[in-house]
């Protein structure tokens, strides 16, 4: 069955290279792999990396059984990760900070993404920043990144988060938006496109600004980190192979993303793309400047200031130091 799999998505070289991988890198059977739940807060194309993998069964070669979750993210975070629900969790180190600070033990253990990639639109009756005060502002959930971002737009506006109404109104938003159910909020890729499409109005554009941000983490329990380390190694291997192989081949890339996503307006689908092979770290590595910008701008009274309570690099550093990233980048290329 994977043979098939890979076939029709990367041909019978791919597919012959890829089980070539599994032997080398996990020898015992289908019965024996580890199954390793990830959880997705938001479907985006911050996630392709992860789709990718598991669609060209690198996580199967590397021994594990790959599930993908939904989850709601932002305050269930810690819960998810701490039960054991979920094994990891796509989130922004805004979550880890706030989960942290309400008791939980996370870390940021790599990134899809260093930038904050999010623009706020305003819905269409709402033509000047002066109208959104009192108004209704959508996040996905509290304790989410789009709720961390949108106290720095509120902050930037002049306003207090008591000036306006903060709702919880889930992963779409840019349907409330268009109808006025909420008079602005957060989008990234592909809503971002849409809503630039349709001429809504930017309220504040991060992504125009190129703010270092760990916008995208790989959060895991710290319990789990300490006990499961060689099964989170195999996990970032298998990502971080998706991840090149997403951004050198852009048609099977955009495929996955249509799959995905569900997406069908070609030009939503090149942004979408685009934006993705801009921005993503290949080998997924934090950068610890957008890990301190978020630390410093979200992290409520009485928290811990320092970054490694919230972040370890340390499994990519032992990657990087047994030559894995070198490997990566010789089949692959140098972005």
């Amino acid at each position: 069955m994977l043979a098939t799999v890979l076939r029709r998505l990367f041909g019978p070289a791919a597919a012959l290279g890829v089980i070539g991988l599994s032997m080398t890198s996990f020898s015992a059977g289908a019965a024996e792999l580890t199954t390793f739940k990830v959880g997705e807060a938001s479907p985006a194309n911050t996630f392709l990396a992860v789709w990718m993998a598991e669609a060209a069964g690198l996580y199967e070669a590397q021994g594990l059984k790959l599930e993908i979750v939904h989850t709601v993210g932002g305050r269930e975070s810690g819960p998810d990760l701490s039960s054991g629900r979920i094994q990891l969790m796509h989130i922004g180190m805004s979550s880890v900070v706030r989960a942290n600070a309400a008791g939980s033990q996370l870390k940021a253990i790599g990134s899809l993404s260093n930038v904050n990639r999010a623009t706020m639109f305003a819905a269409p009756q709402i033509r000047t920043d002066a109208k959104l005060k009192g108004r209704i502002f959508g996040i996905s959930s509290a304790g989410s990144e789009s709720d961390a971002a949108t106290t720095l737009v509120l902050q930037r506006l002049g306003l207090k988060r008591e000036d306006v109404i903060v709702k919880e109104v889930g992963v779409e938003r840019l349907t409330p938006l268009l109808t006025g159910a909420i008079a602005a909020t957060l989008l990234g890729e592909p809503q971002r496109k849409q809503a630039m499409d349709m001429g809504l109005r930017v309220v504040a554009d991060f992504y125009a600004e190129r703010i270092p941000w760990l916008y995208s983490g790989l959060v895991v329990d710290a319990d789990y980190l300490k006990n499961n380390r060689e099964t989170l190694l195999r996990f970032l291997k298998a990502t971080i192979e998706g991840n090149h192989i997403a951004i050198r081949d852009e048609n099977r890339a955009k495929a996955v993303l249509v799959k995905e996503l569900k997406l069908s307006d070609p030009n939503v689908i090149d942004a979408s793309y685009a934006n993705f092979k801009s921005e993503t770290p290949p080998n997924a590595e934090i950068d610890r400047r957008g890990a301190e910008n978020v630390l410093t701008s979200v992290a409520p009274p009485g928290a811990s200031r320092n970054l490694d309570d919230y972040i370890d690099m340390s499994l990519t550093e032992d990657l990087r130091n047994q030559g894995f990233m070198a490997a990566m980048e010789k089949k692959y290329g140098k972005e």
